[in-house]
């Protein structure tokens, strides 16, 4: 068995009149890895600051293993004042901690090994974030808690910092709303939920199928929520292969339970239904240059958006993202060049602030302030009231004024008002941060029977995967381009050009990055091709840096490969059972110390060995699926 890092017994803690811990016992093993979470309020933050001792319980015990050394980060950043070299290494020399692999690798990967003896007062908020996880990742730790460490982390960011924890050997504990980062990074889920702590097996999409197997066999009344959980679940199952190579789920029991599951959104009809609202024309862009703050980002661009587009913008951290949409919105003006809406169109934007919230108003007052009943699609309506539910305010928080509210509270606040004013262009500018994972799929949800044009800049992967259906990049190079092959195109893009450009690892995050030297034109005309109107065409925007398929199988081979299948399974069945087996004598050997040890090396290895087949199954299913 492994040895105890960190464990609670019978912790209670509370805010105020509200329980968020309620004797809760659990413990943490060295090398686990994992992910909380839970609604924004539920105690998600309490729950890692007590482990870490850096906040008391109200009641129980929190004991640490002798000689542990914990490194957490939380949401603020606090850093000291001085440069990044002080902050991160302190006053060790130069020579000793470039000599540092692993220091070195973490400043190289966070972008900051050129940045050193920058001041971290004048930084933003993404760059301070770097700073103070570089701070924590150069040491040598037992224990590592993060409390959203995806936040202000660019898309490359975050699968830098996902490669690089799933190198460490130390114990992990992380809360994020980040789904693709759960399921890369971690191996178990806790849920934080009514005052306890539910753990479940595997990452993300492991820990939707298991709550969706409580429900059905719980024959749960909230069957607004089990349906969420069907769809997406529906969703994950039908991506691509990569998404489910990890998760520790049978796939037949996952097959089984959205059998009858519909697709997450019918795109035609929402196209059509869109075209019927919008006419030809939402946003045309042609032969326009823009610069910022003396900076071109955009150089003799033309795109055009379309009815029904549903469209994900990447890029790194200062590219132009946000600049874009406000380019599309009137708020700039293209040196160059013209911008024209659509007559029709009646565009939102959700921003990265909330300032522009009512404060004085309850929340339901400030929803009601700008409808009183949204009407979703074949007629259903929702009040007010039912919506901010949908969206994680109960009606006992419903009441509570706006300034009152947590910042997770005011995001989803600010996208519901925004919802309810009907628009039928959305742009959303990071529409993810603050969001925890229910409201993700709440808002998913709504998207899905959403009849209209969506622009969506953000660092959420599986966020843009799940609601867009084309992906397009600012790549440096003052081009809008289009990625056939999503996300996993853009890193390998991005990962090709440090190559080329001799910094390998590198993601330019520091001002400058988005801008390029590159000339040229970007167009988007395809809007036959049924893949989304904003599609990008021209020079360089081809899926050339896309991970080349596998060759297909011959009739010999494919018979070969199902007869394999059918062995592996067989196999999976076999696992599984001694699996079982073993947990139940082990809990039945409970006061045999010696009996635990043994039985504990046996189930090692039996799930070692289900682990192996499992990924034998699964490449070979991929392959067998692409023939």
């Amino acid at each position: 068995m492994s040895a105890v890092v960190v464990s609670l017994e019978t912790v209670s803690a509370a805010h105020g009149t509200r329980v968020l811990l309620d004797g809760v016992s659990l413990g943490l093993g060295t090398g686990e890895r994992i992910g909380v979470v839970g609604r924004n309020g539920a105690g998600k933050s309490t729950l890692l600051r007590i482990l870490s001792g850096e906040a008391q319980p109200d009641s129980g015990r929190v004991v640490h293993a002798g000689g542990t050394r914990i490194g957490a980060l939380s949401q603020t950043d606090a850093l000291p004042a001085g440069t990044v070299r002080s902050a991160v290494v302190g006053d060790v020399a130069d020579h000793v901690w470039a000599a540092d692999p692993r220091q070195r690798a973490v400043l190289t990967g966070l972008g900051l090994l050129d940045r050193l003896d920058e001041g971290t007062a004048t930084m933003s908020g993404g760059e301070r974030r770097r700073v103070a996880l570089a701070r924590l990742l150069v040491q040598e730790l037992d224990l590592l808690i993060l409390d959203e460490p995806t936040n202000h982390l660019d898309v490359e960011g975050v699968a830098w910092l996902a490669r690089h924890l799933a190198s460490r050997r130390c114990a992990l504990l992380v809360a994020t709303h980040d789904r693709w980062f759960l399921d890369e990074v971690c191996d178990r889920v806790w849920e934080v939920v009514d005052g306890r702590v539910d753990a479940y097996e595997g990452g993300y999409s492991a820990y939707v199928l298991a709550r969706a197997e409580r429900a059905r066999r719980a024959d749960a009344t909230e069957a607004r929520r089990q349906n969420l959980l069907r769809k997406e679940l529906a969703w994950l199952r039908r991506g691509p292969p990569a998404r489910t190579s990890k998760p520790r789920f049978r796939i037949d029991a996952a097959n089984a339970l959205i059998a009858d599951e519909p697709p997450a959104r019918d795109s035609l009809a929402l196209r059509t239904f869109a075209a019927a609202r919008l006419g030809k024309d939402v946003f045309d862009v042609e032969d326009a240059t823009l610069s910022v703050g003396g900076r071109e980002l955009l150089h003799d661009v033309t795109w055009r958006l379309g009815p029904g587009d549903r469209i994900g913008l990447v890029g790194v951290n200062g590219a132009g993202k946000t600049s874009l949409l406000r380019l599309l919105t009137g708020a700039l003006r293209p040196d160059s060049g013209q911008v024209r809406q659509g007559a029709s169109a009646r565009v939102a934007t959700l921003s990265q602030e909330v300032a522009e919230l009512p404060g004085e108003l309850r929340a339901l007052e400030a929803v009601e302030q700008v409808a009183r009943v949204l009407t979703l699609e074949r007629g259903r309506e929702r009040t007010a009231g039912q919506m901010l539910e949908q969206f994680g305010l109960p009606s006992g928080r419903q009441w509570t004024r706006v300034r009152d509210l947590s910042g997770g509270e005011r995001r989803r606040l600010q996208l519901l008002r925004l919802l309810m004013e009907r628009p039928n262009v959305l742009l959303l500018d990071e529409p993810t941060n603050d969001l925890d994972t229910d409201t993700l799929t709440a808002l998913e949800d709504l998207l899905d029977s959403w009849p209209g044009t969506l622009v969506v800049v953000s660092h959420d992967r599986y966020f843009l995967e799940r609601t867009c259906d084309v992906v397009m990049a600012l790549l440096g190079d003052r081009r809008i381009t289009m990625l056939p092959g999503g996300v996993e195109e853009y890193l390998a893009r991005r990962a090709a050009a440090e190559a080329s450009a001799g910094s390998p690892g590198q993601p330019p995050s520091s001002a400058g990055a988005g801008g390029g030297s590159a000339t040229g034109r970007s167009t988007a005309t395809d809007r036959s091709a049924g893949n989304g109107s904003g599609a990008a065409t021209g020079a360089g925007t081809g899926p050339g840096a896309s991970t080349p398929a596998a060759p297909a199988m011959t009739s010999g081979e494919l018979r070969a490969a199902r007869k394999e299948l059918s062995r592996l399974e067989r196999a999976l069945e076999k696992l599984e059972r001694q699996e079982s087996e073993l947990h139940t004598a082990l809990a039945e050997a409970a006061t045999d110390h010696r009996r635990i040890l043994a039985l504990n090396t046996e189930l090692q290895a039996v799930t070692a060995q289900k682990d192996s087949t499992e990924e034998q199954w699964l490449t070979l299913a991929s392959r067998v699926e692409g023939s």
